[in-house]
């Protein structure tokens, strides 16, 4: 499969099919669980198609699952923005957060480079996340800005489902599409 250089995309309209896969799909959406998300996330894009931002979308799908619960996993740097997005989740939903330099491990711990010599740093700790946000028994965990490989061990951790809300991009004000729409970027990326 490579469906990224795919010209056509007419599985979209139902003409195309690439793969002998559907009947092992559709049972996989016997679970209840899977056929809700999917119904679910179906009628949203159905009924609100770009007229809410991704905030409210994440919002909206956890009314909509009746979850409880949320729980965000967030990076250090984005502090500020975490405790904004608490208030938001938390006018409806219960909301349990962890930074990610939770435990203050030292980067000595596994020998890591600092990002200034000669003070203590932590590492960051998305193994720790996940098995608090796990205590927590949250219903639905949000990734705001961890670290490339950081966002991974997280996800791999949690028992909860995961889903991302900030990407992080240090360079590009957390929005890393912003390097395809930069005819410059766009060069520098792809030679």
């Amino acid at each position: 499969m490579n469906c990224a250089q795919c010209n056509d995309k007419n599985c979209y309209l139902g003409e195309k099919v690439c793969h002998n896969l559907q009947e092992e799909c559709l049972q996989k959406y016997e679970n209840p669980a899977d056929r809700n998300a999917v119904t679910i996330s179906s009628e949203l894009e159905a009924n609100y198609y770009c007229q809410l931002t991704r905030f409210e979308e994440v919002y909206k799908y956890c009314e909509m699952m009746g979850y409880q619960k949320i729980g965000l996993a967030f990076c250090f740097g984005l502090s500020e923005e975490a405790k904004l997005i608490s208030d938001y989740f938390g006018q409806k939903f219960k909301v349990a957060s962890v930074c990610c330099k939770n435990g203050s491990i030292s980067k000595e711990t596994f020998s890591v480079p600092k990002v200034k010599e000669g003070r203590y740093e932590a590492v960051c700790n998305p193994v720790g996340q996940a098995m608090i946000l796990n205590k927590e028994k949250t219903d639905l965990n949000l990734i705001i800005g961890l670290c490339v490989g950081h966002d991974i061990l997280f996800t791999q951790h949690s028992e909860a489902p995961v889903s991302t809300l900030v990407v992080k991009d240090r360079v590009l004000a957390h929005n890393p599409l912003g390097a395809l729409y930069s005819g410059y970027y766009r060069k520098k990326l792809i030679r």
